[in-house]
C-alpha cells in the first residue's frame, strides 16, 4: 500500500509531540491513523487522506475496524480522506460530504528519468531566473532550527491578511521543523529574508506544504527560484515525486483563492492527481447536526 505522510508512522509522532491523541492501525489490507479532535459536543475522529487500502474489501474493512474504534471513544462522527476517488461509492448511507479540508486535487511532478528528460518538465523562464540568483544577490540556506520557523510565519501572516486565508500558529510549525521529515528553506536577498518554505520528505515523495513569499520576494522571483531548488535537492535525494500540495478544481475562475497559486504550480510539466475529498460518517446524528449549527454561527460572527 502507498502510506501518505499523513497517515504514516511519522505523522503519528508528531500527533504525540503535538500532545494530540490518535491511533494507528496496521493490517494486511489496510491502515490508519485516527486523530482524536475534541469538539464542545464531545469529539471526533479525523484521517487525513485515509484510511489507506488498494481494494474495495480492504476499504470495507477500515470502516469497520474505525466504526469499532470511534464508539469505544464515543466520537459523534468519523472524518475520512479517501485516496481513491472509487471508494467513496463504497461508504455507508451515515455519510456525507464535508468541506474538504486536505487538497482534493493536487499537482504531482515526475523526479525520474534521465538530465535531459527531468529538465524538460521545469519552466525554462524559472530556470534562468534560478541561474541567476547569484548575480541578483539571492542565496538559498535551509535549516532544522524550530526557532528559524519564525521567519516562515511572519511572511505567511502577511499573506493570510491579503488572501483571507488563515495559517497553522508557531507551535504548530515549529513541531512540524523538529520531525526528521521536515527542512525549512530560507530565501535571502542581501541578508534579508525574501520567501520560505517548508517541505517534508516521505516514501519517496518530496511534499511542498507550507511557502510564502514577500513583495520583494515577488518582484525577484524568489518562490519560483525556491521551488526550482527543492525540486533540485529531491532529485538528488533520489526522491521520486513532487508533490505540490494542492490546486483549485478544474473549471475554477480567476476569483479562487488558489487561482494564482494553481497557475504558477501547472508551469512545471506534471500531472493532476485527484482524490476522493472529505467525508463525514455520523454516528450520532443530533449532535452532529448541533455542532454544525455551532460551527456556522460562529464563523458568521
Amino acid at each position: 500500500m502507498e502510506i501518505p505522510i499523513t497517515q504514516s508512522r511519522e505523522w503519528e509522532k508528531l500527533q504525540k509531540d503535538l500532545d494530540e491523541t490518535s491511533f494507528y492501525r496496521e493490517e494486511k489490507d489496510f491502515s490508519y491513523l485516527a486523530i482524536v479532535k475534541p469538539v464542545p459536543l464531545g469529539s471526533y475522529l479525523y484521517l487525513p487522506y485515509g484510511p489507506v487500502a488498494d481494494t474495495k474489501e480492504g476499504f470495507k474493512n477500515a470502516l469497520k475496524d474505525l466504526e469499532s474504534l470511534a464508539r469505544e471513544e464515543k466520537a459523534v462522527f468519523i472524518r475520512i480522506e479517501p485516496r481513491n476517488p472509487d471508494f467513496a461509492k463504497l461508504l455507508p448511507k451515515n455519510a456525507i460530504k464535508s468541506h474538504d479540508l486536505n487538497p482534493k486535487e493536487t499537482w504531482v511532478l515526475d523526479l525520474t528519468g534521465s538530465d535531459e528528460e527531468f529538465k524538460s518538465r521545469l519552466p525554462s523562464r524559472l530556470l534562468r531566473y534560478y541561474k541567476n540568483r547569484e548575480k541578483t544577490g539571492i542565496t538559498i540556506e535551509t535549516s532544522h532550527n524550530p526557532d528559524d520557523i519564525k521567519h516562515l510565519l511572519d511572511l505567511q501572516k502577511a499573506l493570510a491578511r491579503e488572501k483571507n486565508i488563515s495559517t497553522f500558529s508557531e507551535k504548530y510549525l515549529k513541531t512540524e521543523l523538529a520531525q526528521p521529515f521536515s527542512t525549512l528553506y530560507l530565501v535571502k536577498k542581501d541578508g534579508n529574508i525574501v520567501a520560505a518554505g517548508l517541505v517534508f520528505d516521505h516514501d519517496k515523495t518530496r511534499y511542498n506544504l507550507q511557502g510564502a513569499q514577500s513583495e520583494e520576494g515577488r518582484t525577484l522571483h524568489a518562490t519560483g527560484i525556491l521551488t526550482i531548488q527543492l525540486i533540485l535537492d529531491a532529485r538528488e535525494k533520489s526522491l521520486k515525486d513532487f508533490d505540490f500540495w494542492g490546486i483549485a478544481p478544474e473549471g475554477a475562475g480567476k476569483d479562487h483563492p488558489w487561482a494564482g497559486f494553481t497557475n504558477f504550480k501547472k508551469t512545471f510539466k506534471g500531472t493532476e492527481r485527484d482524490f476522493a475529498g472529505t467525508y463525514d460518517i455520523i454516528l450520532k446524528p443530533a449532535k452532529y447536526n448541533l455542532y454544525q449549527f455551532l460551527r456556522r454561527i460562529r464563523r458568521h460572527f
